[in-house]
């Protein structure tokens, strides 16, 4: 699969990493000189932190390829996504070239912000809103508007990227979420202004109180809670006639001049400007693996658009022995070593041990019915440093599997194949009813056998005791 990139900015590059980094093929077509190096540097922070988000692998990385020529850049592609600069008659110009250029079956999106498809289509280019949030590679969030066939195969892919389509029922200025934006950005601009508050103080409010709620439950649900047992009427009762108190300014605007320009510019260098942006995103990116991964334990908010991504995810093979993990080390399992806590070489025997019982039957529905392996005994051996982003692979031998006991022995290996440490992991099934050790059911022993059987001829693992 291909995707085609016009305007190489943050917003592109955002973009080119999120197809990237999902094993697509990336062609860039951008003017600026510095483009290739822009792109580069979003790369460098898209790898460090998307493949954090899940407990598989990714896709091998795309080919990227830059390109002068517009039609070369289009010859192929299944995706094209526009995010030139916020001028209608530049992308008027943009999407004439691209209407006519790009295969009749590729999806073309606009990333616009602001602008409505019948404004983007008004010269009769053939295009959709595709409106995405920054760091394009982490937040799952597209708007879509346009035409219903093309928004359709334009969510089908989106979701196979691991992002979350929203379509939009109505074409509106802003489409949905900047307007919410818009207001709050409005808001915050009167309480500097009126010296009520600095940017600092405004942003200590969002990310201390309602920013934390919002990133799990968003705005209804949250006041629904706010309602107590009574719900929403008694949320909308209690505090419905505020809507008629002037607690806002959201009609009114205050001078955009260069006073207040100069006054939001000063307070946000003293809030923020001892950290480049770079670091800046190193530190937004690194919040938000963390916050999303612990949405993903629940399924809430962003976290359910990982675990459906990561269900997609192909599980690896492996030659002699069952691949049985297959991820890249999150920067949440280093510590002040700057090497991965002996901890997580521990979750990933338990992932491992995890995995194999899914493989041999012992899933969910299985657990439901009331069996399961529980752990007696994990060794293990610690020889090689993991440091944060390194890709790494788990094989399992099966060194006992008859009657009750499970035993198996994982190798963890880094990208060279090298093994930085071994998990050897004895384990019973038991019933969940009584709480005691109890026969597997038929089907998981012939299962355990028939790898006992496939690995005899295997040496003893080094490290495993005898």
């Amino acid at each position: 699969m291909k995707a085609t990139i016009i305007g190489g900015g943050v917003i592109g590059g955002g973009w080119a990493a999120r197809f990237l980094l999902n094993g697509w093929d990336v062609a860039v077509f951008d003017p600026d000189p510095e483009a290739e190096r822009k792109i580069g540097e979003v790369l460098a922070g898209a790898r460090r932190a998307l493949p954090s988000l899940y407990d598989k692998a990714l896709p091998d990385e795309g080919a990227l390829s830059f390109h002068d020529d517009l039609g070369e850049a289009l010859a192929g592609t299944d995706w094209v996504q526009e995010s030139v600069p916020e001028r209608l008659d530049l992308k008027h110009k943009v999407h004439a070239q691209i209407t006519e250029l790009a295969p009749e079956s590729a999806v073309i999106g606009s990333s616009t912000s602001g602008f409505k498809p019948t404004e983007l289509t008004e010269k009769g280019a053939r295009v959709i809103v595709a409106h995405p949030f920054n760091p394009v590679y982490l937040l799952p969030l597209v708007e879509l508007v346009g035409e219903a066939d093309h928004m359709a195969r334009a969510a089908e892919i989106l979701r196979g990227i691991g992002m979350f389509p929203l379509p939009v029922r109505k074409e509106i200025d802003a489409h949905i979420a900047d307007r919410f934006l818009e207001a709050v950005w409005r808001e915050a601009l009167w309480l500097v202004k009126d010296g009520i508050a600095t940017t600092e103080e405004i942003d200590e409010a969002i990310r201390m109180g309602f920013g934390l709620r919002w990133a799990q439950m968003g705005l209804f649900e949250t006041y629904r809670i706010a309602g107590g047992e009574a719900g929403m009427k008694h949320f909308m009762a209690q505090f419905g006639p505020a809507l008629e108190w002037p607690w806002t300014k959201l009609m009114d605007v205050p001078e955009f001049n260069d006073a207040l320009v100069d006054l939001i510019a000063g307070q946000s260098d003293a809030q923020s400007g001892h950290m480049t942006i770079r670091e800046l995103e190193r530190l937004r990116d690194d919040n938000l693996v963390g916050m999303m991964r612990a949405l993903k334990q629940s399924g809430s908010g962003a976290g359910g658009t990982i675990r459906a991504h990561e269900a997609l995810l192909a599980e690896p093979e492996g030659a002699d022995l069952p691949i049985t993990v297959a991820r890249a080390i999150p920067q949440s399992w280093t510590d002040y070593n700057g090497h991965m806590n002996e901890t997580h070489y521990i979750e990933l025997g338990s992932k491992a041990n995890d995995r194999f019982m899914e493989m041999v039957g012992c899933d969910a529905e299985y657990i439901a019915s009331g069996g399961s392996y529980f752990t007696l005994e994990n060794t293990v051996r610690y020889l090689a440093e993991l440091k944060a982003g390194q890709r790494v692979t788990v094989d399992t031998q099966v060194l006992q599997g008859e009657g009750k006991k499970l035993r198996l022995f994982h190798r963890i290996m880094d990208e060279s194949g090298a093994v930085a440490a071994t998990v050897d992991s004895l384990m019973i099934h038991v019933s969940l009813e009584t709480r005691r050790s109890s026969p597997p059911s038929a089907g998981i022993s012939a299962k355990i056998d028939s790898y006992v059987v496939a690995q005899a001829d295997l040496p003893w693992p080094e490290g495993a005791r005898r």
